[in-house]
């Protein structure tokens, strides 16, 4: 049996083999109605488009690049990477794109890896998640003058296309949650220090004790990679001071967690003798035990923008600002209490 070609499609929808083809490429001047038209030819035909002899053709590879600059296990053990991923994929395949994904153990390993993608051709574009503070990766494409988007943003570059939250205002909300529920002895647990969006979270935290003149107790911020186990140890020499914190805000999720359950095992009942409020709003917040105050970032909706964002760059579509900002919302549930004057003395 015969192969089905383009000309057959466009013989059956009525149109031009031109059109057809700009249907496939998702060409923006095509109307809605002659785009259903000829995808309805393609599915009683059962033509698929060699996307390989376009792709040769056209020198694009329609593939975006990421690279995760985490371990494998931390990938794993955080959810927030397979949400922000679902959102890429689903951007990524509406419009025809594929994703080659890679991990790293250090920076060393993410250059190499950014390098090989980009001077091997293999990808149109480079997705960075979570840059850092100097980040030698963006200094490299920059210099490549190669396309990619941020999913954070640069300090050193503040005009590259970037998708993130405002993280100093969302920091500053949960912290100020707190306050407004009586706590004056916040502690705070911070991500790794090298990356742009544990910088920012500790100042929207310090921004809101600045607001109602409350001391920045150095001692109380605690910095830990955003692992589970981090979680566990990372408060215990803060809760043995007499003056301990009553409350906590807590850069991730999944640290939380670990610190919650630390606390547990050490005979602290939350929220009866100390107030968490956490960050990202991952599935399992909502399960814990007590279901934890936590701040919704959108992680599926920064992963979606930030694709989308790099594929109209790689489109050449124009592009009304280089920065796209995601809202946050923060979801009140039972981790923090009340805490009257009578009771700061815990």
């Amino acid at each position: 049996m015969p192969s089905v070609t383009i000309k057959d499609v466009a013989r059956l929808a009525g149109v031009s083999p031109s059109t057809v083809s700009r249907v496939i490429s998702n060409h923006p001047r095509i109307s809605k109605a002659t785009a259903e038209k000829v995808r309805q030819a393609m599915e009683t035909l059962g033509y698929h488009p060699n996307m390989t002899a376009k792709k040769l053709v056209s020198k694009s590879t329609k593939t975006l690049g990421l690279v995760l600059p985490r371990s494998a296990e931390e990938l794993f053990a955080n959810p927030f990477f397979s949400e922000v991923l679902r959102g890429m994929l689903a951007c990524a395949n509406q419009k025809q794109y594929d994703l080659l994904m890679s991990s790293a153990n250090n920076p060393k390993e993410e250059m190499e890896t950014v390098t090989r993608m980009v001077l091997g051709r293999q990808v149109d574009g480079m997705i960075l998640i979570k840059p850092r503070k100097a980040d030698p990766v963006i200094e490299k494409l920059l210099a490549l003058d190669f396309p990619f988007v941020v999913l954070g943003r640069s300090l050193e570059h503040p005009d590259v296309p970037a998708v993130n939250n405002d993280n100093i205002a969302a920091a500053f909300d949960a912290t100020f949650h707190l306050i407004n529920q009586g706590h004056r002895r916040i502690g705070f647990v911070s991500g790794p220090p090298e990356l742009v969006v544990s910088g920012d979270r500790l100042a929207g935290y310090q921004k809101a004790l600045s607001q109602v003149k409350l001391p920045l107790r150095d001692e109380w911020v605690i910095a830990s990679d955003i692992l589970p186990k981090n979680g566990f140890h990372a408060v215990s020499m803060v809760m043995n001071a007499p003056d301990r914190p009553t409350a906590f805000v807590v850069s991730d999720d999944v640290v939380a967690f670990g610190m919650i359950r630390e606390l547990v095992g050490a005979g602290y009942q939350i929220p009866e003798d100390v107030s968490v409020v956490g960050f990202n709003n991952i599935v399992l917040s909502e399960l814990s035990n007590p279901p934890m105050t936590t701040v919704d970032i959108g992680i599926y909706h920064l992963g979606y923008q930030t694709a989308r964002h790099l594929i109209r760059i790689l489109q050449g579509e124009k592009v009304p600002e280089p920065n796209v900002t995601v809202p946050h919302r923060l979801v009140i549930r039972q981790s923090v209490r009340f805490l009257s004057h009578t009771d700061d003395s815990l």
